[in-house]
């Protein structure tokens, strides 16, 4: 249902617009802005509809993979500079990360079809990697100034 209580196509383009935002962000607040709904509107269609519901937390999942993946891309080229040109926020990006790591394991177990615990244990895996490499550039950064 649209905000007008109606189904059909534009309810289906919100709806696509707000996964879409949602894959690229992981903020579910702007991605109901974005796609010019209200965020009580999409929790409401998520609680009732339980296909929106696995595509919802499929585009969760797809966020904090490419959260992940910046991340790691960042470490190794050394890119230490976000947009604006400041400093890349590691330490909140892999708090992030580890804050919605049983959502992002829920919804990997989903795609992959394997335990939550496995896909847990993955994540904790490539985050305690990313852990240890910041750590380890620091005290090199440390040692070297």
């Amino acid at each position: 249902m649209d905000d007008a209580g109606e189904t059909g196509p534009s309810c289906r383009r919100w709806r696509a617009h707000f996964l879409a935002c949602l894959a690229e962000s992981s903020n579910i607040t702007e991605s109901a802005r974005r796609a010019g709904v209200s965020t009580s509107k999409v929790y409401k269609e998520r609680r009732q509809d339980p296909e929106f519901a696995r595509a919802w937390l499929a585009a969760l999942w797809e966020g904090y993979f490419l959260l992940e993946i910046e991340v790691l891309r960042r470490l190794r080229e050394g890119d230490q500079k976000a947009k604006d040109g400041e400093r890349y926020d590691f330490a909140n990006a892999l708090r992030l990360l580890v804050a919605h790591r049983e959502n992002a394991a829920h919804a990997a177990a989903q795609q992959r079809n394997v335990s939550a615990a496995e896909v847990r244990a993955s994540i904790d895996r490539k985050v305690e990697a990313i852990r240890l490499r910041l750590e380890r550039e620091k005290a090199l950064k440390s040692n070297g100034a």
